[in-house]
Order: structure tokens, then C-alpha cells, then sequence
């Protein structure tokens, strides 16, 4: 693997007088990151300005689209010209580390620095790469089935955690139009429907890949996953799907439960004038909120552990980087910076560094005290129960996605965004084809896919 020669010169002795006695050279360090917002770029640069009041060096914050990151580290690569530091989504971590573009030893030596014990695990086996870390975990979400906790409670229910407990909870509480059992996702051309059925394919244990490319679909548990996703479609609003609807019906107070990602909990709780609930006159009210749980580990009955669709980022340094410095700015953005990371948008970014090795659960607490909304502000531990906050972070212990492990991300995204899984599954909830000809019918179109 090609390391930078003016980083590894420095390491052993050398490297320990650099941590305890400051830079033996100022630099300018480039930083790649996809949150390109405006008030974004502006807190990452805050963090870099005040790295580089204390360390000497000088860290350039450049945005940088999600949809053009791919195609831009790749000329950068083979100009030999990629920044010290990119912020980027889990997607890339192990390709890129693969491609020779991350060095996976730096970013090892920044988990080891920070103690491995403080990372969530899952979070660091998504970039395992040959026993070392690819890149470093820094913030994550996990996909949540949102749920009326206090209808579920009223009617003796369990929490929606498995197959069979949502099953029980939509003939227990499906009541149309007063009340629908869920609201699924049925519009086979939005990613939100992708979304959903991974998390729901993931639930039960099925994978479309393995280790050496495409995995035909295991026909018992695939059959399981259809016949479960026909029933959450059932007892949904007549309709295409997706998640503006599953949004505005579980607002009016008209859905039991539906699939949203975290980003909701502001919304829910009344901080945004744009998409208030609607449960009562009073659009700033946190009565919806109260009245709503979450689950975050979802169960088939082939998978009873369960899994949760997960987005994770990661700070990776790159091969082109002035190794040392690009390490100090990683550890000083996990550490000093860290909670000022988060507080971008507590509602999505959940820790996945707990704590530090003396205070372990100090940037968990200090994640749920920070202000989440848009037009009003409060934090996640006023609106929601000290339970709800935990089982928030708690699906980040099983957090995946399909083609991490396996090292067949790119391969798993391409099959994803086929949208293949929702074209048949929307065939076989609309009864134009059988569970074991959908099945069959997936293994080939997915198949072709290289």
C-alpha cells in the first residue's frame, strides 16, 4: 500500500515527541467533507481554526457534493492529488481503502490513540479493512420504526420490535380511515422504498451478497419478507407511498406506525413550522411526541437478533496526506471538537464514540443535551424519555447494511438502486405474481447485475 513519506518518517520515537511537544512544522491541511451546507462548512471551519490555534497547522474546509465525492477522489487519486482528510459516508470507506485511495494504518492509529473501547463496535467493524480500521467512525442514524407507544400501551401491546409484534399491533389497532395498523412504502421509484426493504430484508437475516459477488435470495426467508411487507401494505392508505405521506399521516394522528429516519424527532416534537403535527390545534405541541416510541432493532423470524439499516460517516485519511497532522486534526475532531460535530444535527448524527476513557458516556450526554429544531429549539433529552434516548443510540450496536461485511458494498448499492426489490415486491403485493415466482424473478434480474 502507498503510504506518505513525510507522515510515516515520522513515527516510533519521533511520532511521541510530535504528541507531547506540538508540530515540528506548520502545514495546510485540505479537508474534503459532504456536509456542504453553508452554517455547516462554517462550524466544521470553527472546529479547524480552533485545531489550529493549537496545533500551528492550517485546515481548509472544503464542501464537497455527496454525488460527486465518488467520481472527485477518484481524479484526485490518479493525479495524486487528494486531500489530507475526507468526511464521507460509509459507502466509500472500504472501496476507497480497497482502491489504495485511505490509509487504513492512519486511521488505526487514531482509534488506537482514542481508545477502540470508546467507539461504538459495529461502527468500527463497518470499516474493518484486514484487521485495521479504514477510516474513523465519527456520527451515524439508524433507520426507526416510530410508533403510537400510547395506543400500543392502552391496548396491551408489545413494541413493534419483530415481525410478529407489528402483525399483532395492525390486528389489534387497524381501524381505517381512522386509523391505519402502518404506513409502508409503496412507491417503487423513490429510495425511500430501498430504504425500508433493506431494513426489512436485513431484519430477517437475508443478504444478496456474500464474499464473492451476488448471493441468490434464500427463497424460505425472502418468502417471509414478502408475505410480512403484503401485510404492512394492507393495512397502509390506499396509494403510492413514500415517506412525505408516511410523515403526514402518522402527524395527523391517523398511523399506528411507519418506517422514518430520525430526522423526524424535531418535526414530531413541534420545532418546525413547515411540518407541525397535527394531532391537536396547537402546531409547537409535544404531545405527539410524547405519546410516540421508537424501535430501532427490528426482528424476522429467521433473524430473532435482529439488525438495524444503519448510515454511518467517517473521517478518512487519505494516501496524498501529511499523515501526522491529518491524524492530530482526526483525534482533536473526536475529542475537543467532537460534541460541536454533533450539535450540526443532533436529530441525525447519534455518537458513535461514547465517551472518553475517563468520563465513558460523556459525549452521549452530552448528545442528548443539545438543541435539535428549526424554529424553536430544545433538546432531545426534554422531548423524549431517558429510554427512548438510549434505545436511539442503542441500534447503532447493530447497525449494517448490506455489503459492509462482506466487502460487496459498491456491488450491494448498484442492486439497491436498481430498484429491482421494489419493482417485484410491489408486483407480488399487488397479486400479479406468486412469492416463489417473485422470488425466482429477483435471483435473475439481480443476477445481472455486475
Amino acid at each position: 500500500m502507498i503510504k506518505s513519506t513525510q507522515g510515516r518518517m515520522l513515527t516510533g520515537v519521533a511520532l511521541a515527541a510530535v504528541w507531547t511537544a506540538g508540530p515540528v512544522w506548520a502545514d495546510t491541511l485540505r479537508l474534503w467533507t459532504v456536509e456542504e451546507q453553508p452554517e455547516r462548512v462554517a462550524v466544521q471551519q470553527e472546529i479547524a481554526d480552533a485545531f489550529g490555534e493549537e496545533f500551528g497547522h492550517t485546515v481548509e474546509v472544503i464542501p464537497v457534493s455527496e454525488t460527486d465525492l465518488g467520481a472527485r477522489a477518484t481524479a484526485a487519486f490518479a493525479a495524486g492529488d487528494l486531500p489530507d482528510i475526507i468526511y464521507h459516508p460509509v459507502q466509500y470507506t472500504l472501496p476507497w481503502a480497497e482502491a489504495g485511495i485511505l490509509d487504513s494504518e492512519a486511521g488505526q492509529e487514531v482509534v488506537d490513540e482514542l481508545g477502540p473501547e470508546t467507539f461504538r463496535s459495529a461502527a468500527l467493524e463497518m470499516a474493518d479493512f484486514g484487521g485495521e480500521v479504514a477510516a474513523v467512525p465519527v456520527d451515524g442514524w439508524t433507520q426507526l420504526i416510530v410508533y403510537r407507544k400510547d395506543l400500543f400501551d392502552e391496548a396491551g401491546l408489545e413494541a413493534p420490535t419483530s415481525f410478529a409484534a407489528v402483525e399483532a399491533a395492525i390486528e389489534a389497532l387497524h381501524n381505517p380511515p381512522e386509523l391505519y395498523g402502518f404506513v409502508a412504502a409503496t412507491k417503487i421509484d423513490e429510495a425511500y422504498m430501498s430504504q425500508v426493504l433493506e431494513e426489512v430484508f436485513l431484519a430477517n437475516g437475508v443478504s444478496l451478497v456474500d464474499e464473492n459477488g451476488f448471493k441468490p435470495l434464500d427463497e424460505a426467508k425472502t418468502t417471509e419478507v414478502l408475505e410480512f411487507y403484503k401485510k404492512l401494505g394492507e393495512a397502509s392508505p390506499p396509494g403510492d407511498l413514500y415517506w412525505d405521506q408516511a410523515r403526514s399521516v402518522y402527524f395527523a394522528g391517523q398511523a399506528a406506525m411507519t418506517f422514518w429516519s430520525p430526522f423526524i424527532l424535531d418535526e414530531l416534537a413541534g420545532l418546525r413550522d413547515s411540518d407541525p403535527p397535527r394531532i391537536n390545534d396547537d402546531p409547537t405541541s409535544t404531545e405527539l411526541a410524547s405519546k410516540t416510541g421508537v424501535v430501532t432493532r427490528f426482528a424476522g423470524p429467521s433473524n430473532p437478533d435482529g439488525a438495524a439499516w444503519a448510515d454511518m460517516r467517517y473521517w478518512g485519511i487519505t494516501v496524498d496526506a501529511n499523515i501526522d497532522a491529518a491524524e492530530d486534526f482526526v483525534t482533536y475532531a473526536m475529542n475537543e471538537g467532537y460534541l460541536k460535530t454533533l450539535a450540526m444535527a443532533p436529530e441525525g448524527k447519534f455518537p458513535v464514540r461514547n465517551g472518553t476513557a475517563e468520563e465513558p458516556e460523556a459525549f452521549i450526554k452530552g448528545w442528548a443535551d443539545l438543541d435539535v429544531g428549526v424554529d424553536r429549539k430544545a433538546p432531545l433529552s426534554e422531548l423524549y424519555a431517558p429510554e427512548i434516548i438510549e434505545q436511539i443510540v442503542a441500534g447503532l450496536d447493530v447497525a449494517t447494511r448490506w455489503g459492509v461485511k462482506e466487502g460487496q458494498l459498491a456491488l450491494a448499492s448498484k442492486m439497491i438502486n436498481s430498484q429491482v426489490l421494489n419493482q417485484i415486491t410491489r408486483e407480488f403485493m399487488d397479486g400479479r405474481i406468486e412469492a416463489s415466482a417473485a422470488v425466482a424473478k429477483m435471483n435473475e434480474e439481480l443476477g445481472k447485475i455486475q
